[in-house]
């Protein structure tokens, strides 16, 4: 095995910093997930339109558009440990306000809506500092294996956990899964503020620099490394896939399939339960094939399950291509994150991966409105059909940098510098 392949496929200790924040990202993705599917079932309550329930999950994602860019520069300038304990401290004071107003009956859509923009315009921050703080905690052997113990966690919780919760927590009060999500980032916030890390090496500022003119360089830098610019495009090519996908699946099931809502449910679980075998599957595919290597196989066993599903019209074959999906999908994104921090410059890695993350949320909102044109054009399963065209289309603008997987680009590397990268 090259050193290329080896890198990042070391497992990181428990022990210490990895598993305190290990343990803080699964316990607040719970209380996330808690606080996702609480939201719009109190929205019914409060409105019978479906355009302003809808702007309720909408909410959660137009903050990354307007603030993306701008949360990884700041995430690049400040000690990433303090920004993201004290960002869930905000968070979780504000989900335990909005909690007692749901308590005293004043509750109300505008709240909501606050609600949902002001925690996504904090996580614009707190995501590209975890992201940049994690190789200050463990080696660099051990991002591979790191990232994908805190994806299959966050998973784990997230998806298949919380779900059973929700009514629980709700037979107690309509307040108490904000409740519980308060907790939840309180306590994730203590064990990040109990972090021992090194901050990364920051050179000094030139004077008069801006915001403005770091996240150009951050841009740059993306964009002149051959293989982070095409996984970037890539990945957006598969984001608005699966918004399309996504948007469009309760019809597909429901109508084009004639399942029911319990055929619905079934189809996410297995995609659930998909993503966590593709946790535990993401670094033995990277030993053998590495990080780019492992893209191009998922994104080659995505298209043909999207073909599967858009073609044969039988539920079974849809649970096998959403547990395929689901499985390729965490493997896909543990790859794509540990090949991002690999081969970005320390200091940057927060603007480098607000690019990713920026591109990501800009191709789902449009996915998913591409999706219902074409289902309502074409057929219901369209969107499955143009998704695998899409995801075929990612994996061929992945080829050429096949090659390329995981040498690091330092700060006083071409990349950096202007010159063309070798």
């Amino acid at each position: 095995m090259t050193t290329a392949e080896a890198a990042g496929l070391r497992a990181p200790a428990w022990r210490g910093g990895f598993g305190r924040l290990w343990t803080a990202a699964v316990v607040s993705r719970l209380g996330d997930a808690l606080r996702t599917t609480a939201l719009p079932l109190l929205a019914v309550q409060l409105t019978d339109d479906p355009l302003i329930i809808a702007s309720v999950t909408a909410c959660g994602y137009v903050p990354w558009l307007l603030f993306g860019l701008l949360g990884g520069a700041v995430a690049d300038r400040v000690d990433q440990r303090r920004a993201m304990w004290a960002v869930d401290l905000v968070r979780g004071l504000l989900v335990a306000g909005f909690a007692l107003a749901v308590g005293l009956g004043h509750a109300s859509i505008p709240l909501l809506l606050a609600l949902a923009f002001s925690l996504t315009t904090l996580q614009t921050l707190f995501d590209n500092a975890s992201t940049a703080l994690l190789p200050s905690l463990v080696d660099r052997e051990a991002l591979g294996s790191a990232n994908a113990r805190l994806m299959t966690g966050q998973q784990l919780a997230g998806g298949l956990l919380a779900g059973p919760f929700v009514p629980l927590l709700l037979t107690a009060g309509a307040a108490m899964p904000f409740v519980a999500d308060a907790g939840t980032y309180l306590l994730a916030a203590a064990l990040v503020a109990s972090l021992r890390v090194r901050p990364p090496e920051r050179g000094p500022r030139p004077a008069g620099s801006t915001l403005r003119a770091e996240i150009g360089e951050g841009l740059r830098v993306l964009w002149r490394d051959r293989a982070l610019r095409s996984v970037c495009v890539a990945t957006l090519l598969c984001n608005i896939g699966m918004g399309a996908l996504i948007a469009t699946l309760v019809l597909h099931v429901t109508r084009w399939l004639h399942g029911g809502d319990a055929a619905y449910a079934a189809a996410m679980t297995v995609y659930a339960a998909g993503s966590l075998a593709g946790g535990f599957a993401a670094q033995r595919i990277a030993r053998k094939a590495g990080r780019v290597g492992a893209l191009l196989l998922a994104g080659t066993v995505q298209t043909a399950s999207l073909l599967l599903a858009g073609t044969v019209r039988h539920l079974p074959a849809l649970l096998v291509a959403m547990a395929l999906l689901g499985a390729m999908g965490m493997v896909w994104n543990v790859n794509q994150v540990t090949l991002m921090q690999h081969r970005s410059p320390e200091a940057m890695v927060g603007r480098i991966a607000s690019a990713f993350r920026t591109a990501s949320t800009s191709g789902a909102p449009l996915g998913a409105l591409l999706g219902g044109a074409v289902a309502g054009a074409f057929g219901l399963n369209a969107p499955a059909l143009l998704t695998a065209v899409l995801f075929a289309l990612a994996v061929t603008s992945l080829i050429p940098t096949r090659k390329a997987d995981v040498p690091v680009v330092a700060p006083e590397d071409d990349a950096v510098t202007g010159h063309a990268p070798r």
